[in-house]
């Protein structure tokens, strides 16, 4: 049996809700009954703990949890006084359950807690509100509850508690090993590829090509290989990780984080991981050779790779010290500030540029391990302040978080709330739509109810709630298990109470099992073996204490069926085709808005007009990419065979993240330019190239305030001009893919790329942005790091196009 249980509830989560509840509710029940003879406390008492202990499974640290579950207890008190007020007349009932219903669905959006939380909420308000009764029982009905919550807290602490555990962290501690280990592994392997095909001369500079002075290409040895191997197998491993954590980051139905700082924190870490793993395994094809190893590139690389072991440590245990990993970024941090003076001395501004694309390419290649290196030093500074971020707000004093107190730069709470809401309030919403769709359908079911007069109104809002999905194929399909399952139940419960007859005292030993049934089964089993034993648990529920009578049972199929019912007009008429249809429009959302930040982030690199930075933009983007993540949620939750691809869809999810990431990049590039170190490989003082730092500026004419991101003051430079240029036809590709996914034009090709705009920009580093002495300068590195961020964004083409061709 145990063995069974294992294979069905892996983690044992339900067995460990139902047991709890079992030993729990029927003992409060029977207190509430026997003892203090008050039917209405006792049932009020009976269903919630159902809804604190069976409907609800915090995670978190102990003391978040019991806040989290002391927080559902006065929820509960303010919605069954709501609930006991409105429902004396029918249109304040209705109304009041439209709205309370749309409220609490929609407060899902917000926080994991509050959407893991909405069926026992609504339970509260379902109760009351479909029970109209005099105002002086609501402090019966307010006590039962209170009894409810006394008891649930000392049970969630005592009784077999859930492990501290949260789904993201020991993921995402995986692909930070993983990735640390491939980028080492292919450094030792460029090393090696360095001092195979070349000597290196006094400088670091490699001089020898494949076929170098002799002629001859060198052969790998048996060490080489090797390498190659284990660089591939690490590359397979990364992959495999990187899909474990976003499998974990899309396993449930919402996005698995609160309002905690450290919850914030660590979700972030999916999107900047996903887009480190796609970075890290990167490569450009339009060099005919690979560039010269860069020693300052080298040493970033081994400093990403430090700090992501570190990271990894503080994700398996956030009480470590964060001592080392702030080390290791303050390493970091030294290595990418000398890695801009080295690619600025390596740029071969001097050396005579053909007009053949391999050429043009090859000089801008020159750069291209700087440019990866610096790409990885930004992905991981930002995982770095999002790890320590956590592991901060996670060992902060309890007095602290009592009071609200949040270290870092993220902000507080009600703003985050106030954000993440704003963000679905539009009618492409899926969450919007849900959260309408459920409160219109209690509304109904309520009208319903009251209507035809049945005698248990509140199994009609159950049943609508049970059943309603985010689309009609999904929605009728469960209401067809949930009849089905409450046909199966109530045989089983009119059976049961044949045979018990007169011997009423029989049910207080049933009640136990039938509750820790009702718990297992639809997470072990299936939803349909879930409503037949909760139909046994309610038979069991309401016949105890007076004569058994299983005539019951058929009020529970009557009031199921007219849930089910009013569920499924509901979901007819309200977005019938639920996610699938509205993926597609978030996909094009996504693209659009994040194109935009992209468009905004080159012009405030490039200084157009005294731009600020695109704060505006990166909130729009940012917007767009949660309604998109919720439809796909959604989508997947849904029942059934899924229309669209979920490869292709996946792949279209993830591109808008390195969109996204990629503007981010540019962005930090010119906000953050890179300081020289006090001395570096090549024996340039730091403040020596300082001031030739200042001076390159005014050489090219950049002058003011816009200096260190390249506003220019006058007149652009033909490099501005060909980014720009760049700019505006990868952006428009992606604005055409939008126009594709909402089915209002073809998909248009993939931009190639464009050999004269390459060498405007070779031809402009090499005269345009040169120093007095002709030398390269640091506002030239970073316009090309620039294009090459952009170029990121049109290599990301190809595959989104193939997946656009699939997921049609």
């Amino acid at each position: 049996m145990f063995d069974w249980l294992r294979a069905h509830d892996p983690d044992l989560a339900a067995t460990r809700r139902a047991g709890r509840t079992a030993l729990v509710m029927p003992a409060l029940f029977a207190f509430c009954t026997e003892v203090l003879h008050a039917p209405t406390v006792a049932g009020y008492a009976a269903f919630g703990g159902i809804s604190m202990l069976l409907l609800v499974d915090f995670s978190g640290p102990m003391a978040a949890r019991l806040r989290a579950q002391a927080g559902l207890a006065l929820a509960w008190a303010v919605l069954i006084t709501l609930g006991t007020l409105a429902a004396g007349k029918l249109w304040l009932a209705v109304t009041a359950t439209v709205l309370v219903g749309f409220a609490v669905l929609f407060a899902g959006v917000v926080s994991s807690v509050l959407a893991g939380s909405s069926t026992a909420l609504l339970l509260a308000f379902v109760l009351p509100v479909s029970a109209p009764a005099p105002l002086g029982q609501l402090p019966e009905r307010l006590a039962g509850a209170g009894l409810a919550a006394l008891v649930a807290l000392p049970a969630v602490a005592l009784l077999w508690p859930r492990p501290v555990a949260d789904p993201l962290r020991a993921p995402a501690a995986l692909v930070c090993r993983a990735a640390a280990q491939q980028l080492r592994l292919d450094t030792a392997r460029l090393d090696t590829a360095r001092l195979d095909t070349g000597r290196v001369d006094s400088a670091g500079l490699d001089t020898g090509r494949p076929g170098g002075a002799g002629g001859h290409t060198a052969h790998p040895g048996a060490a080489d290989r090797s390498t190659a191997a284990d660089c591939w197998m690490a590359a397979e491993r990364t992959a495999e990780a990187a899909t474990a954590l976003r499998t974990a980051f899309d396993a449930t139905p919402y996005r698995p984080t609160g309002l905690s700082l450290s919850s914030r924190a660590l979700v972030r870490l999916v999107d900047e991981l996903t887009w480190l793993c796609a970075v890290v395994a990167d490569r450009p094809t339009y060099a005919e050779a690979p560039p010269a190893c860069d020693p300052a590139a080298r040493t970033v690389r081994l400093a990403v790779a430090d700090v992501l072991e570190r990271a990894a440590d503080l994700l398996t245990d956030l009480r470590a010290e964060v001592a080392p990993l702030r080390a290791a970024v303050r390493q970091l941090e030294s290595a990418v500030a000398g890695l801009e003076h080295s690619a600025t001395v390596r740029l071969p501004v001097d050396r005579a540029v053909g007009e053949r694309p391999a050429e043009v390419y090859g000089f801008i290649a020159t750069l291209d391990l700087s440019f990866r290196a610096q790409e990885l030093g930004f992905a991981v500074r930002q995982i770095a302040g999002n790890v320590e971020l956590a592991a901060t707000a996670w060992q902060r004093r309890w007095a602290d978080r009592l009071l609200g107190r949040e270290p870092g730069a993220l902000t507080g709470p009600l703003a985050a709330a106030r954000e993440r809401a704003a963000a679905h309030l539009g009618l492409r919403s899926v969450w919007l739509h849900n959260s309408l769709r459920g409160g219109v359908g209690l509304g109904i079911a309520v009208l319903l109810a009251e209507l035809t007069s049945v005698q248990h109104g509140f199994w009609v809002l159950l049943g609508t709630l049970s059943v309603l999905r985010s689309n009609a194929l999904s929605t009728g399909q469960n209401a067809a298990r949930a009849v089905g399952g409450t046909l199966v139940g109530s045989v089983l419960g009119a059976g049961l109470l044949q045979l018990i007859g007169h011997h009423g005292t029989l049910l207080w030993l049933v009640l136990p099992v039938a509750v820790l049934c009702a718990g297992i089964a639809p997470a072990a089993i299936s939803f349909a073996a879930g409503q037949a034993a909760f139909t046994v648990t309610l038979a069991v529920l309401f016949n105890i204490g007076q004569d058994p009578d299983w005539h019951i049972v058929l009020l529970r199929i009557q009031d199921i069926g007219l849930g089910c019912a009013v569920s499924l007009v509901v979901a007819l008429f309200f977005w019938p085709r639920g996610a699938a249809a509205a993926v597609d429009k978030a996909l094009a959302e996504a693209y659009t808005d994040s194109a935009g930040y992209l468009a905004g982030a080159v012009d405030y690199a490039l200084g157009h007009a005294g731009t600020a930075a695109p704060e505006r933009e990166r909130r729009t983007a940012a917007a767009a990419a949660r309604r998109l993540d919720d439809a796909y949620r959604s989508y997947l939750a849904e029942r059934g065979a899924k229309p669209l691809s979920l490869a292709d869809t996946t792949t279209l999810v993830t591109g808008v993240v390195g969109l996204r990431l990629a503007a981010d990049a540019v962005v930090s590039l010119w906000q953050h330019p890179a300081r020289p170190t006090a001395t570096d490989g090549e024996g340039v003082g730091g403040a020596e190239r300082s001031a030739e730092c200042g001076a390159d500026c005014r050489a090219v004419g950049v002058t003011g305030p816009g200096a260190e991101r390249g506003a220019f003051s006058e007149t652009e430079t033909e490099a501005h001009r060909a980014i720009q240029g760049a700019t505006t036809r990868v952006t428009a590709w992606y604005r055409g893919l939008a126009r594709t996914l909402d089915g209002r034009s073809p998909l248009p090709s993939p931009v190639e790329l464009h050999p004269e705009a390459a060498a405007r920009l070779v031809g402009s580093v090499r005269s345009e942005l040169t120093d007095p002495q002709g030398r390269a300068t640091p506002t030239a590195v970073r316009l090309i790091w620039t294009r090459d961020h952009v170029d990121v964004a049109r290599r990301l083409q190809p595959s989104l196009a193939a997946a656009v061709t699939g997921h049609e």
